[in-house]
């Protein structure tokens, strides 16, 4: 039986990339079932009161320059930290929203994440976004006009709230059942509960 885990993630979110990353090597490993949840970032932090890590200068210059390149040498992934950081993602989000309603959003996120963290070109640029889904492939003039529908604002408030509600500060933040797990920094207690259910 399939273990489905459900991932919160903005796409801004340096950690939350790596968390991506890994949790497709671990869908590949086990019988893994993810529920993406686009979420807006900004949105939790304003209705919990927490704050990025790079609010604490030496905490972010630690996460940047030591934390987060030590993971992604041991997922074997690369990681370079976007210049453009802190990106406003509402329309990021909302796009994710809009191809996972088109069906697209794995091929979404495969071209906005690396975009972000490896190509670390300016994703808060709508011309830039455009350019990036387009060379990806996908329909960037009908996904970009998607943000603007209300259905698609609306679904992401609603993964927004729903995610505040089961009790997350930030991102990544995943979930199998009940069970609570924020930043990729735990997902060796994912990849347990993996082991264990095989």
């Amino acid at each position: 039986m399939s273990t489905s885990l459900d991932f919160y993630f903005d796409v801004g979110s340096p950690t939350a990339y790596l968390a991506w990353q890994r949790l497709k090597q671990l869908r590949e490993q086990y019988d893994l079932t993810i529920n993406f949840k686009p979420m807006l970032l900004g949105g939790v932090f304003k209705a919990t009161g927490n704050a990025s890590p790079v609010a604490n200068p030496a905490k972010g210059a630690y996460m940047a320059s030591m934390d987060m390149p030590r993971f992604a040498v041991r997922y074997g992934v690369t990681l370079n930290f976007n210049p453009h950081f802190p990106v406003n993602t509402l329309g990021l989000q909302r796009g994710a929203i809009a191809a996972q309603e088109a069906g697209c959003l794995e091929e979404y996120l495969a071209a906005v994440y690396p975009a972000m963290w490896v190509d670390a070109k300016d994703m808060g640029d709508t011309e830039v976004v455009k350019s990036v889904l387009a060379d990806a492939g996908l329909d960037a003039e009908s996904l970009l006009a998607a943000t603007q529908d209300p259905d698609v604002k609306a679904a992401l408030i609603s993964n927004t709230e729903e995610a505040v509600s089961r009790g997350a500060f930030g991102a990544p933040t995943m979930y199998i059942g009940d069970e609570m797990f924020f930043g990729q920094d735990r997902l060796d207690f994912v990849e347990e509960r993996l082991r264990s259910a095989a």
